[in-house]
């Protein structure tokens, strides 16, 4: 393994060289005049496959953009590992909130990165942590030291709901069969403490909408006489969660996990700190479910937010009108045991129960994903901690994020495989914001955890 470090070491500067290559490339897969952009990262992607020593690479078509696959098969008698990751971003807007152009990527030193971070789009999600598989790769080749088979599944989707990856992984089962999934697309507590992340929410998404009059109406004709749309949304929307911060939906918290009080205790090992977390965001103070702390309202417990709001005349000036209809969109995060169908039927019904009668309601369902968990004492779990704990000289804890990966819960039962979730991010590294970074440092402690997770995986 030392001979594994050392190449990582000399040759980290290449790596970040490597990887402004790819980040210049603008693979936006939300905006389709970006395409051709999408279509060349996904070659460069399979070039960087190749040249890391990677057998039967390929760009595979789909009916959206194409998936990039490789694999090393040592011996069919050793264990599998698949590496998944997504090589699309995020749109760039609003551009004038970025210091520099946000493909032309530059590095800066920040107070959480004393030694400089990446700045640009894709940098940390997820161009930069999946680049970090592929360079690992290629140090454990060049150095002959690679214990275990290896394959590699690179998608274009993952920023517009991964739409083809699930036909794709069911029509190649036998191509991406593995016996563990190992997955960088979430960050770690922070530098100081490194954890590993054990669970995911899941995502029940909806856009609903108010109807009223007929067409948009002169206020001062009929205000006062008819029911605004906004007003009638807006109160709607507040019955949602009561002055406790629980979700008033009829029955939203029947099949919510109970985590036990030791699990819990283990979960705030982490350290919340209220002041630095109220600091980091700009606010005065925190709300949300009582009787749970910060971290458990961000991890173990279901949420509902709205997640933006219209109606009426929102351009420059004056336009005094009742408009005709209203809407919004609200997500609901997950728990086990919660299902995006259940969840999406019972506030479909309970928000045409509260709505007045002198309205018409329409709830349009969009995407969802069911919760994930990887329980802590599973040799998957142990290997990545193990791995980071030799990386980073510190103890590594287990971590449940807010965040959703629904992909996780398909690989499960596709392919029969767990998933480990071991990323090396910030939560405020600044993904789908202006001025998205990536600590080296970060870079390259996953770069030395990755070759040392294979290592104890084979074991």
């Amino acid at each position: 393994m030392q001979e594994t470090l050392n190449y990582i070491n000399e040759n980290k500067q290449r790596f970040v060289d490597e990887l402004f290559e790819l980040l210049r490339i603008p693979s936006i897969s939300a905006d389709p005049a970006y395409k051709n952009d999408v279509l060349k990262c996904a070659d460069v992607c399979a070039e960087y496959l190749k040249n890391a020593g990677a057998d039967h690479v390929e760009v595979c078509e789909t009916k959206g953009y194409p998936i990039v696959f490789g694999e090393k098969i040592l011996d069919k008698n050793l264990p599998t590992v698949l590496v998944y990751g997504h090589y699309d971003v995020q749109p760039a807007d609003p551009l004038e909130l970025w210091k520099k152009p946000p493909f032309e990527p530059y590095i800066e030193k920040t107070a959480l990165h004393p030694e400089g971070a990446i700045f640009a789009r894709g940098s940390a999600d997820d161009k930069g942590q999946f680049f970090m598989h592929l360079k690992a790769f290629e140090a454990m080749m060049k150095t002959n030291t690679l214990p275990c088979n290896v394959k590699f599944i690179l998608e274009g989707e993952e920023e517009v709901g991964s739409v083809s990856l699930g036909d794709f992984v069911n029509e190649n089962k036998e191509k991406l069969s593995c016996d563990c999934i190992l997955i960088s697309d979430t960050h770690i507590y922070s530098n100081e403490q490194p954890t590993v992340t054990t669970g995911l929410r899941g995502l029940s998404y909806v856009e609903v909408e108010i109807e009223g009059p007929n067409r948009d109406l002169h206020s001062g004709l009929y205000g006062g006489a008819v029911p605004n749309p906004i007003h009638v949304l807006s109160r709607m929307i507040a019955k949602l969660i009561d002055e406790d911060g629980h979700i008033t939906i009829d029955g939203f918290y029947d099949n919510v996990e109970v985590v036990s009080d030791e699990e819990r205790a283990e979960m705030n090992k982490l350290k919340d700190n209220p002041e630095e977390f109220k600091k980091s965001i700009g606010l005065n103070g925190v709300e949300g479910e009582k009787s749970y702390t910060t971290l458990e309202r961000t991890s173990i417990r279901p949420t509902l937010d709205c997640n933006g709001i219209w109606g009426g005349y929102t351009g420059e000036g004056a336009k005094t009108v009742i408009p005709s209809k209203a809407s919004a969109k609200i997500s609901m995060r997950l728990v086990p045991y919660q299902t995006p169908e259940e969840i999406t039927e019972k506030f479909t019904k309970y928000f045409e129960k509260i709505a007045p009668d002198n309205v018409k309601v329409k709830v349009t369902p969009h995407h969802g994903g069911m919760p994930y968990v990887l329980p802590s004492d599973t040799k998957e779990f142990l290997a990545a901690k193990q791995a980071m704990e030799t990386a980073f000289g510190k103890e590594v804890l287990p971590y449940r994020s807010g965040g959703s990966i629904p992909i996780t819960s398909m690989f499960e039962k596709v392919l029969g495989a767990k998933s480990v979730l071991m990323g090396f991010g910030l939560d405020s590294d600044a993904i789908h914001s202006p001025n998205e970074h990536y600590g080296l440092f970060n870079f390259y402690k996953g770069i030395e955890s990755i070759p040392l997770f294979f290592e104890n995986y084979s074991k």
